[in-house]
């Protein structure tokens, strides 16, 4: 969780009310490569009278009503801290009129020279690999599902309590290995 007491970079979703919900009347903002948007804020309960910050959108989607976005949050002069964090809804205000809702999804405090203080990830050791249980291989049952090669795997491998005949109803490794040369 984050105080705003100064100035925080954030990430999220926004979304721009239509001119028949009180949005702008030109529609969503399209911002080039020099400007970015400009404006006001408030997070709730706080309202525009009592919490307003200053905001800078950037990298959206121009014209889009509903597009990724980056921006700055800062505080206004006299304005209690607020209390913003990941999933809190931010009220952009042209003046004290609604344009858009801004979903916050990551939140950062900024250094004095503006860049974002990111804190470090926690480093997380591999854990020991477990090895891997030794299964004894059953004389009777073997590795492999098709019936050929089961008959093959017990012909090969035959020992005094296995029965000599097949166990399946194919044909033995002997007949097929004389029809196969037979061709």
């Amino acid at each position: 969780m984050v105080m705003m007491t100064g100035s925080l970079a954030v990430r999220g979703m926004v979304v721009w009310l239509t001119p028949q919900q009180g949005g702008r009347v030109s529609g969503p903002p399209e911002p080039d490569y020099d400007y970015d948007y400009t404006g006001t804020a408030f997070v709730p309960p706080r309202t525009a009278e009592d919490g307003q910050a200053g905001v800078c959108l950037r990298r959206f989607a121009p014209g889009a009503w509903r597009t990724p976005v980056e921006g700055i949050l800062v505080p206004g002069q006299g304005n209690r801290a607020q209390q913003v964090i990941p999933g809190c809804l931010v009220v952009i205000t042209e003046g004290v009129r609604p344009v858009a809702f801004l979903t916050v999804e990551e939140v950062h405090a900024m250094a004095d020279d503006g860049t974002p203080i990111i804190p470090a990830q926690p480093v997380v050791e591999p854990a020991e690999p477990v090895p891997a249980p030794v299964v004894p291989v059953d004389p009777v049952e073997a590795p492999y599902r098709h019936s050929t090669a089961t008959a093959r795997f017990t012909s090969t491998h035959s020992s005094d309590s296995i029965p000599a005949e097949p166990l399946t109803a194919e044909p033995s490794p002997d007949d097929l290995l004389k029809a196969a040369t037979s061709l």
